[in-house]
């Protein structure tokens, strides 16, 4: 039998599911799973979706949950009482977050993986990129690009807002011939896409050894073949300069990592982040100036917000 996990879930409001979800990030957490029925209701209204019964929701369409799993020897108790001192936080700051109620379970790997895919469906991201779980046939329309998923045990599904826009600067920025190194790639799904939107090569690096064997996973479903997949991190793994670096994690790590993303990337290359919460888009702004990054772009998404750079 594969490993017992931790699953904390939060019972919230579908207008705090992002707010909660940045929580999840903000921790060494090994998965994020979102039941939003508002989502779902959104994307039933459109006739590319298939519809999903609200019923396999453990609460319907009364409220959203949002899941995170950690391994089983993280002390629980000190991430629980995180979670919950943050839940007040937005509470008292004005924010709507519902019943905030923190529960935890203990699961097995394979039923995290089996759970997706009761709500897991193909879905559409940017302008060209459909995310399409294994499972699921789906035939593409004219220029559509599809990326093949399956989870598993990675965070990264592509319906995050921090991911969606990565993917549409990716699909803006990315001319052809590209080096490319994917930062925190998690499923692997923007070392993929890259790779479909012409990049040469494209390497993903991660510290999890989790993400990085769904990953390689992921990139040999798409049958690609100009994308390595490597555990460990930007300074440790990778030698030459990159013509982009995209890297979709938290506003602390990439003030950490921008010196650092500057020495490996070529002169004029593109740094394109994000998991960013619109409450921190100043001080990595502020990071990135005194690190000689000229601003390119500033897109926002629900509470996230995306940057692009040039390296000067």
């Amino acid at each position: 039998m594969k490993g017992k996990w931790i699953e904390i879930k939060v019972i919230t409001s579908p207008e705090a599911v992002e707010m909660v979800s940045g929580i999840f990030y903000s921790l060494d957490v090994k998965g994020v799973a979102i039941e939003d029925p508002n989502d779902i209701l959104e994307k039933q209204s459109k006739p590319s979706w298939d519809y999903v019964d609200m019923n396999l929701f453990e609460h319907g369409d009364k409220a959203a949950v949002v899941k995170g799993y950690f391994s089983d020897d993280n002390n629980i108790d000190d991430i629980v009482k995180f979670i919950d001192e943050r839940l007040k936080e937005l509470r008292e700051e004005g924010f709507s977050i519902g019943e905030g109620r923190i529960i935890t379970n203990s699961v097995y790997e394979e039923d995290w993986a089996h759970s997706w895919k009761k709500y897991y469906k193909v879905t559409k991201l940017g302008n060209r990129i459909v995310v399409k779980p294994r499972w699921e046939e789906y035939i593409p329309k004219e220029d559509e690009i599809i990326i093949e998923l399956d989870p598993g045990m990675a965070f990264g599904t592509g319906t995050h807002e921090t991911t969606i826009l990565c993917l549409e600067l990716l699909e803006k920025y990315i001319k052809g011939g590209e080096l490319v190194y994917d930062i925190g790639t998690g499923s692997g799904i923007l070392s993929i896409a890259a790779s479909k939107f012409g990049a040469k090569k494209v390497i993903g690096v991660d510290i999890d050894e989790v993400a990085v064997d769904a990953a390689k996973e992921n990139v040999e479903y798409n049958n690609i073949e100009n994308v390595e997949i490597r555990h460990g991190n930007l300074t440790d793994v990778l030698e030459e300069k990159a013509d982009i670096i995209v890297a979709n994690i938290i506003a602390d790590v990439i003030i950490m990592m921008t010196p650092s993303a500057k020495e490996f990337l070529k002169k004029d290359g593109l740094f394109i982040i994000s998991g960013i919460i619109k409450d921190r888009k100043t001080d990595v702004l502020s990071t990135l100036e005194r690190n000689n990054f000229n601003l390119i772009e500033i897109r926002e998404m629900g509470e996230w917000v995306g940057i692009v750079v040039k390296n000067m």
